[in-house]
């Protein structure tokens, strides 16, 4: 069975996630932004906390976790790499690792960029991926620690995923990162249909993440290089796929 997965809107535009397997009991949280919104997903529920998922350190994914782990004793997982950063860890993973909750197999990808460390968490069985500020809803971390060169290698990790992969990501930022995208590629019907979209689903302040990564393949600016209209929008036609995302990522910093 895969496991069952809550969003969890926290603070102004954070989202975390609850992944339940009903068989066992056992219940991750991914990323603490804010405890009283996570608290009260569980009561609702019924669920116990088994696992604390933690992508990176920002204070934004992480400051919440005291509170919650004074209610729901649970095992922290975090990368080895961030460990000097992150609260105190009761499993340290690094890329290639894997580890279950329930019955299904979560394995680790390393998608430093946003910072150095950041990890993302798949679960295949559930086609669930967990990418915090890695790949986002039609965009793509800043570049905070890492080179647009790493986060191309991580976003190639994760382009790499099948296509009915769900992105659990870990913002509230789509309709702003739409307003960039159509400057980059205006003559993408699939990515004018998802504006469109967008704008319904927030008037009516529905959350627009997770997305699936299809739907990113087809859309999202910082995974398209390959895009005809994108390279000559940037006058890079002959640029590797790394050069043009960099290019795309240096004018979404300056949007």
């Amino acid at each position: 069975m895969p496991l069952e997965i809550v969003t969890i809107p926290c603070l102004s535009d954070n989202y975390a996630f609850l992944a339940h397997d009903a068989a066992s009991g056992e219940t991750a949280l991914v990323d603490a932004p804010e405890a009283e919104p996570i608290l009260a997903a569980l009561e609702a529920r019924g669920w116990r906390l088994s696992h604390v998922l933690l992508t990176h350190h920002h204070w934004d994914h992480v400051d919440a976790l005291p509170a919650i782990l004074e209610r729901h004793p649970a095992k922290v997982i975090g990368a080895t790499a961030d460990a000097h950063r992150l609260p105190e860890l009761g499993l340290q993973v690094a890329e290639g690792d894997s580890f279950t909750i329930g019955g299904d197999e979560i394995h680790v990808l390393d998608v430093s960029g946003h910072t150095v460390g950041h990890i993302a968490f798949h679960a295949p069985a559930s086609k669930a991926v967990f990418t915090a500020d890695s790949l986002m809803a039609l965009g793509c971390g800043r570049l905070f620690e890492g080179t647009a060169a790493q986060m191309w290698d991580s976003l190639s990790k994760l382009a790499a995923l099948p296509d009915d992969t769900i992105v659990y990501s870990g913002h509230e930022y789509t309709q702003a990162n739409a307003a960039f995208a159509e400057t980059i590629e205006p003559g993408n019907p699939d990515l004018q249909a998802r504006i469109a979209d967008i704008a319904s689903a927030r008037a009516e302040n529905k959350p627009t993440v997770p997305s699936s990564l299809a739907l990113e393949l087809a859309t999202n600016p910082f995974l398209r290089p390959q895009s005809v209209e994108i390279r000559d929008r940037l006058e890079m036609q002959d640029a590797s796929d790394a050069e043009v995302f960099a290019e795309v990522r240096a004018r979404k910093d300056a949007f």
